[in-house]
Parts: structure tokens; C-alpha cells; sequence
């Protein structure tokens, strides 16, 4: 991957040279997408996650959206301290080295940070993960091996993958698989031989799970047993 960062009026962009010609921020404008009949569905969160079927391949295009507290006063604008500095950039340079290092993430393409005033608003394009789908809509799938997922969970943390929202949302199988793919690292951390006690996000996952889990609480207990057997082996 050949990293470049383009800068125009009011901002700049960081973006893969070998996968994309020079961008502008038109590559982040949902509507311009919804225009060319490129705009191919969207998966809901915190904020919203726009699918896109671009003509360099099918990518998710995330805007970054405030939660909690913050959003009361602003939904979307984060106090700017220059474009390095910005959650799209240091979420860009993260997944580019979990990616060349191996780890199932998704492979980064842009980022946007746009300036306004003392604010700035952020935007990341990724490579969308072909033949996935998030955890919920697997819950009921009993090929799905709970053992390798909590293998694979641990393979992040023993990698020194440090992720500050695990949730059932942010984890994606591909069809017929069982091993993670880990979504969404903003304010997250990656630190390459330091293993991360996973105890905080295990946590936040078991809470994640019981939130969204649809069917019998006593199968989703057998589950996480398994997988926590695995995940502490």
C-alpha cells in the first residue's frame, strides 16, 4: 500500500495511491453516490455505514457521528488539532498496519478530515469484506464454531489489538466461516508484542450480546462458555 494525503480548501484527505487515483471529497458525499445509483444499502449503528458499489470496487463509506453525551451538543464535529491528529486518520493508519500484519480487518482506502472553524468533520472509506455478515444475523446459525470465535478474539488481543467498543455489531463472519473480522477500531489501539488483557472487552461484548440476543438466554450461556473455554486455553 502506497499511503498519499491530498489537501484542498478546507481539509485534506489520506488515502491508498495504489487503489485509488488522487481523491477529492466527492468520494465521501453519500448523496453524489445515491445520484449515480451506486449507493447499495447501509447497516445502522451508533451512526450509519453506507454501502457503495464504486467503480474501483465495493467499499462502506462511515461517516463519524458523536454517541453519548457529546451528541447533544454536536452530532458530528470534533475540536480540530490538525488532519494527523483527526479520528479518520489515526483510524486509517491503525487498520493499515492490523492489515499488512495479517489481521482480519477491513482494508482502509480514505480518509476525510474536514475543517470548519475550530472543528473538523471526519469520514473513512474501507473495502467492504465480501460474503459477510454481522454477528446478530447469525445468532441462529448452528454451524457457527463459538470455539473459533473465541480463538480468534484472543489472536487479536495476543496480537496487541486493543479494541475500545467490541460489540456483536463490530464482528463479521463470512459466509461458511467461523473466525472473526473486527470492525470499527476508532479510538482503538494496536500495539504489535504487547498482548491486551481482553477482560475489559469481553465485558463489553457479553453486554453487546445479551442486548441484541433474540432467542433462548440459555443457549446464548452454553455459547459464551464455549468460548470462553477456548478464549482462556
Amino acid at each position: 500500500m502506497k499511503t498519499s494525503v491530498t489537501e484542498f480548501d478546507n481539509g485534506a484527505i489520506l488515502y491508498d495511491a495504489d487503489a485509488l487515483p488522487e481523491p477529492g471529497p466527492a468520494l465521501f458525499d453519500v448523496d453524489g453516490w445515491r445520484r449515480d445509483g451506486a449507493l447499495d444499502g447501509a447497516a445502522p449503528g451508533r451512526g450509519t455505514a453506507f454501502f457503495i458499489d464504486a467503480p474501483f470496487g465495493r467499499v462502506v463509506l462511515r461517516p463519524y457521528l458523536r454517541g453519548g453525551w457529546a451528541a447533544k451538543f454536536s452530532n458530528d464535529r470534533y475540536f480540530y488539532l490538525g488532519a494527523k491528529a483527526s479520528r479518520a486518520f489515526r483510524e486509517f493508519e491503525l487498520l493499515r498496519r492490523m492489515s499488512t500484519d495479517g489481521l482480519r480487518v477491513p482494508e482502509p482506502l480514505a480518509a476525510l478530515c474536514k475543517r470548519r472553524g475550530l472543528f473538523y468533520t471526519a469520514a473513512l472509506l474501507t473495502r467492504r469484506i465480501p460474503r459477510a455478515r454481522p454477528w446478530p444475523e447469525r445468532f441462529a446459525d448452528p454451524d457457527l464454531d463459538w470455539r473459533r470465535v473465541g480463538g480468534g478474539l484472543r489472536a487479536f488481543h495476543d496480537a496487541g489489538v486493543d479494541h475500545a467498543d467490541l460489540n456483536a455489531r463490530n464482528i463479521l463472519f463470512r459466509d461458511g466461516e467461523s473466525d472473526p473480522w473486527l470492525l470499527d477500531f476508532d479510538r482503538s489501539s494496536y500495539t504489535p508484542g504487547k498482548v491486551v488483557d481482553g477482560r475489559r472487552n469481553l465485558a463489553r461484548l457479553r453486554r453487546s450480546l445479551e442486548k441484541l440476543w433474540t432467542g433462548d438466554t440459555g443457549r446464548l450461556d452454553r455459547l459464551w462458555s464455549v468460548l470462553l473455554a477456548e478464549y482462556w486455553s
